[in-house]
């Protein structure tokens, strides 16, 4: 890495860390009700969303009715997303006159962005009506974000609470990770990115002059085509809450690489900066409720060591270019008037370092938006995004999601270090028995099972393999990348693979779905039994779970899940493509 990529990547994680306290800080109080200045604004609004769903917002409830209003919500989600595309043709503020989305498709999306996953098998502005984008899929990615936090913080409250038989209300939560944190941020970050040039209208497709008219034939008759149709719509409400929240679901097809979507350097950094802002924030908020923020630097300490390598190889991987195209004359050094190394499938504007961050990030957070196309990735490169992906979406992760998932490793670390010492172990107080590790089980190995058959599955079957487009490792690299994506909700692709088709759809909605809520009902399951326990005073023998070790065992604990899981799978994908590659010099 040069010296010009280090600043770059050093700047944007201060910023990351440097927003992501006080906002972590913020919503301790948001959830705890302290928010005072926020809830003298918006608490009016909050109480008659209240009055009008009939929520109580005094309500307790224990973690099987917790579960069951995240399920019950989930489901009305995916119907209503599945009915808006259905009959989108028939509805307003469809300037373009789109017709209705296919069966297949419409399922695909529903549950997708229900999940927090926003898989994309489709052009955003050639399928979806202004209307479904906004009222179906913008609001998924408020509420599914939403339900994330509410889940995590449920969870805290497992470890915080006393002896008692509830986890909180999953509306009240609900209600104010909408309303006092995506919402506000969103607004921000959406006047920022109009500022920028991102488009925010509900006109119609704009029409421009060719400089060049061409000649098309259409049905034997020969055309002249003057003009060029250039799609537009309200892309940046949705662009700010697709970052903010780590959906990563694009309104244009290219998604940020879209230079209406992410037009400069500036919405770029912003756009980057947005993806790990809350789940950085989270981790402080986790500090700040359990009383400790040594757990919360702990935890984000953990984040940075996997991610920082990974970074350093992508980076590395894409700067040191194709080694096939080098004897045929093509000039892939770092230079003044060029980037270098591999630039196909990656914005001039943005570059290798700053294509290769994002796709690190995108896929540490479950966010899932690209600015270049993994698929054109060097082996090694394209490894990195895969291989976080398969970690659980636990580096960072979804808002919510990830760090519940890091904390079911951190019950695993400490479960292994208390059999090392002959003691129970105890996390944050409370002792980690056998319905802990079994539950922390489901939640690792269920994203893992969902990626590695649905992955097997697609190979055996010709309707698996029918769409793919690349022989060999690569092409299983991009099925094996499809289900690492829709396995741990993150929602990016290697291109290559064409997903649109009724195996595809079919299969990956019964993954996203399964992921999601197979690992959210086990972590509410730990909440509600940690709930009920009383606290333990720490003793001689309890793990300090805030100390440079507790890292590093934290550490070696994914690691070595991730490692004896996935590799065998890599080995066949990026690992022998890139022996290949070098082989072939």
């Amino acid at each position: 890495m040069t010296s010009n990529a280090f600043v770059q990547v050093a700047m944007y994680f201060v910023a990351v860390v440097g927003l992501g306290l006080p906002l972590g800080l913020y919503m301790a109080r948001v959830f705890t009700g302290q928010a005072t200045i926020a809830q003298t604004l918006l608490g009016p609004v909050e109480k008659l969303i209240y009055r009008g769903a009939g929520i109580q917002p005094d309500e307790e409830m224990p973690w099987t009715r917790y579960a069951g209003a995240v399920l019950v919500y989930s489901m009305i989600s995916v119907f209503v997303v599945y009915a808006l595309q259905r009959l989108q043709a028939g509805l307003p503020f469809n300037p373009v006159g789109l017709g209705a989305v296919a069966p297949e498709l419409s399922w695909s999306t529903a549950t997708s962005f229900a999940t927090n996953t926003n898989w994309q098998a489709y052009g955003g502005e050639t399928t979806m009506s202004y209307l479904t984008q906004t009222l179906g899929l913008t609001v998924q990615n408020f509420v599914s974000a939403a339900a994330g936090i509410a889940v995590l913080i449920a969870l805290i409250r497992g470890f915080t609470g006393r002896s008692v038989a509830s986890i909180g209300s999953f509306w009240v939560d609900l209600t104010r990770a909408t309303l006092y944190v995506l919402l506000p941020l969103s607004l921000v970050l959406s006047l920022a990115l109009v500022q920028q040039g991102v488009v925010q209208t509900w006109g119609p497709a704009l029409e421009a002059q060719l400089l060049e008219p061409s000649k098309v034939t259409v049905d034997g008759v020969e055309k002249v085509v003057a003009t060029q149709a250039i799609a537009v719509g309200p892309a940046a409400s949705q662009v700010a809450i697709k970052q903010l929240g780590t959906n990563g679901g694009g309104f244009f097809n290219a998604n940020s690489a879209h230079p209406l979507e992410n037009p400069t350097p500036l919405s770029n950094f912003l756009e980057m900066l947005a993806i790990l802002l809350i789940p950085t924030a989270l981790c402080f908020t986790f500090g700040a409720l359990v009383k400790d923020q040594r757990q919360g630097w702990a935890v984000l300490s953990a984040m940075f060591v996997v991610i920082l390598p990974l970074l350093a190889l992508c980076v590395f991987a894409e700067q040191g270019g194709n080694p096939l195209l080098t004897p045929l004359g093509a000039d892939q050094a770092v230079s003044a008037l060029q980037a270098g190394g591999n630039m196909e499938g990656k914005e001039v504007r943005f570059g290798i370092v700053n294509s290769a961050l994002w796709a690190t990030v995108t896929t540490a957070a479950s966010n899932g938006s690209v600015n270049a196309m993994h698929d054109s990735f060097t082996p090694l490169g394209g490894l990195v995004p895969m291989w976080l992906m398969q970690l659980g979406e636990i580096i960072f992760g979804g808002v919510g999601s990830g760090l519940y998932g890091m904390l079911m490793f951190a019950i695993v670390a400490v479960f292994i270090a208390g059999l090392m010492v002959g003691r129970t172990p105890e996390y944050l107080g409370k002792k980690i028995e056998a319905y802990e590790m079994k539950m922390a089980a489901i939640v690792i190995l269920v994203p893992a099972a969902a990626v590695l058959i649905g992955t097997a599955i697609a190979c055996a079957t010709p309707a698996g393999t029918a769409t793919l487009n690349n022989p060999g490792a690569h092409g299983f690299s991009e099925i094996l990348y499809a289900y690492s994506s829709a396995g741990n909700n993150n929602g990016s692709a290697f291109a290559g693979l064409g997903a649109a088709g009724v195996f595809y759809c079919v299969s990956q909605g019964y993954c996203m779905l399964f992921a999601r809520f197979w690992v959210m009902i086990p972590v509410l399951a730990i909440a509600g039994n940690l709930a009920a326990k009383r606290q333990v005073p720490p003793g001689v023998g309890t793990l300090s779970t805030h100390t440079p070790l507790f890292v590093a065992f934290l550490v070696g604990t994914i690691m070595l899940v991730g490692a004896l899981t996935f590799l065998p799978a890599l080995a066949l994908g990026p690992i022998v493509e890139h022996l290949q590659l070098f082989a072939a010099r």
